[in-house]
């Protein structure tokens, strides 16, 4: 009987297996019943879930430069941990026993955000008209527009909100030719004042990123030849290793500052400011991602409209910390 029990078991094993296959994408042809496939879609929602945090990396771009720090997520939250003071350095020293002193560490608690995509439909009417699978189509179209979207924010978060140098907070002007159009262009001079700020500060030389805009890549283009060449053999996402202290990547979402005050512009903004490139240093910023959750009805569970409908909704974390800083370089006016 024991036999009997694992050969049945084996074989429901094996068609939850090929239900989960076919559950939710249409291929089914409309042949699932409605018992097997509410059994199916929890299964099918994890697979999906995992396969969002896997598109979450950011491969290949400049947010693949941040530490992922998971091991600091709780109930979608990220606790930052910030370090006390440094001990003090005895040159030379003859006076014992040396001072002891102790360390104080604390920590900073920050609600992860909270990404959604709106729901898409998808009729049993277009599947079976299709000459594709749309609802994985779908489905890949919402990963996508989801690590787009968790980007831009984040390149937005770690923008300096306005010129701070106290607080190792840079927003620079370009000081180039006019374009044209009454924009200045950027040179590799408004590069090396930005890096001599950073250096007089004594922010760590390694570590340093810098994200330009369409604009300032053009700019560089004209401008510097070994630029050129470099942009020319980029792989991977990254433009150059080592160009004036800083290693660069391209993102044409980067945030716009205000014409008159050069402070930030909320996320967002309908209004025109002026586009900036962005330099964040990899050692003080961290990311993670909480809770991912698949929304699905498939149209078996919808009678009426004979719809599947799918959503999601991740938890999403780019943040800064630490003393090193940021930067940003916005486009002068002549």
């Amino acid at each position: 009987m024991k036999n009997i029990s694992k050969f049945v078991l084996a074989i429901v094993a094996i068609l939850l297996v090929t239900v989960v296959g076919h559950a939710f994408t249409g291929s089914s042809g409309g042949a699932v019943s409605f018992a097997v496939t509410t059994v199916a879609l929890p299964v099918k929602n994890q697979l999906a879930e995992k396969e969002m945090i896997k598109q979450l990396r950011h491969e290949h771009t400049w947010a693949s430069e941040i530490r992922s720090k998971q091991s600091w997520v709780n109930n979608d939250t990220i606790k930052i941990p910030k370090r006390g003071a440094a001990p003090a350095v005895l040159i030379n020293n003859t006076n014992y026993p040396i001072v002891k002193n102790g360390r104080d560490d604390s920590h900073v608690v920050v609600s992860l955000n909270k990404f959604d995509t709106e729901n898409t439909i998808v009729t049993k009417d277009e599947l079976y008209a299709l000459p594709y699978e749309k609802t994985s189509d779908v489905q890949m179209q919402h990963r996508e527009t989801l690590e787009d979207e968790t980007m831009e924010y984040g390149i937005w978060g770690l923008a300096p909100q306005e010129n701070d140098e106290a607080e190792n907070q840079f927003v620079l002007e370009t000081t180039g030719e006019n374009d044209g159009t009454g924009r200045l262009k950027l040179t590799t001079k408004d590069l090396r004042t930005l890096q001599a700020k950073m250096n007089k500060k004594g922010i760590n030389k390694k570590g340093r990123i810098l994200i330009l805009c369409d604009d300032h890549v053009s700019d560089l283009l004209e401008e510097d030849r070994k630029f050129y060449t470099q942009y020319h053999n980029q792989t991977e996402g990254v433009i150059s290793g080592r160009y004036y202290g800083f290693k660069i990547y391209e993102d044409s979402t980067t945030p716009e500052y205000d014409d008159t005050t050069l402070a930030k512009l909320a996320y967002g903004s309908v209004t025109i400011g002026r586009k900036s490139s962005v330099v964040f240093h990899k050692g003080s910023t961290a990311k993670a991602a909480g809770t991912v959750t698949r929304f699905a009805r498939p149209a078996e569970l919808d009678p009426e409209n004979r719809e599947n409908t799918v959503g999601f909704q991740v938890y999403h974390i780019i943040v800064a910390y630490g003393i090193e800083g940021s930067a940003a370089i916005i486009s002068g006016k002549a």
